[in-house]
């Protein structure tokens, strides 16, 4: 058996031990210096319970992410979130990396005593930190059991229930995206313990609602390519902006 394959106490703890000490050293010395109020505290805090809580790829993630930050934090205006999104998309890399956008706009709203493109560079930075370098723990004290758990049944049914959980989280991010897109006003709705961004109808932007349907419509019915459709709707929201139809 490889050596990666053999699981023991000693490679554990070192493991840990190196992994912890860079993720959580940061965040414990802003906690310490800063106070848990301050931006950089939450900022580490936030994104380092994210990396515990969640699971099931970016899109699993940008749920959790884009509301708490929107609602609960106030970092960022729906709106915001939308174009951080959109630049994640359209620009190489991992989606994931949409987390230096948020937290870049955090640190650059609520800056301290730094200059604002100062902290907002660090604010992103620190997210960045704190979103991936937990990765390397969970993959360094994982990876000897894999082997061992590729034909685990019992393991292989909780998975299959963790996938379906997923796509409703998934499918609970583009409703999400999909409100605040094509509706310019929402009103937060709270039933039986449920809570919900109720559309103000009144509100619809018809532009949105037009490019929305037309990329739906050229994807599923003419079966164009992600790329084109991305670009074709790109080409029409500058049209739109250049024409006075459509605002930022």
């Amino acid at each position: 058996m490889p050596v990666h394959a053999r699981p023991t106490v000693g490679r554990a703890l070192r493991v840990s031990a190196i992994w912890l000490l860079l993720w959580l050293g940061p965040v414990v010395a802003i906690f310490v210096t800063l106070g848990l109020a301050h931006t950089f505290s939450e900022i580490g805090g936030f994104f380092s319970k994210m990396a515990v809580v969640t699971f099931g790829g970016a899109y699993a993630v940008l749920a959790y992410m884009a509301q708490q930050a929107v609602d609960t934090y106030g970092w960022l205006q729906p709106g915001e979130m939308l174009d951080g999104l959109g630049m994640a998309e359209t620009t190489p890399g991992p989606l994931i990396m949409v987390v230096q956008f948020v937290g870049f706009m955090a640190a650059y709203r609520d800056p301290g005593s730094l200059p604002p493109l100062l902290a907002g560079t660090l604010g992103g930075l620190l997210a960045t930190w704190t979103t991936f370098v937990p990765c390397f723990l969970w993959i360094g004290l994982g990876a000897p059991f894999i082997e061992r758990l590729r034909d685990n049944k019992p393991l292989s049914g909780a998975l299959a229930g963790i996938t379906a959980a997923v796509v409703g989280v998934i499918l609970n991010l583009a409703i999400w995206f999909a409100l605040h897109t094509v509706f310019r006003e929402t009103v937060p709705v709270s039933w039986h313990g449920l809570g919900f961004d109720m559309p103000v109808l009144a509100s619809v932007n018809p532009w949105s609602l037009l490019l929305s349907l037309a990329a739906i419509v050229a994807i599923f019915r003419f079966k164009a390519g992600t790329i084109q459709t991305l670009a074709a709707c790109s080409v029409a929201g500058v049209i739109l902006y250049l024409a006075g139809l459509a605002t930022l």
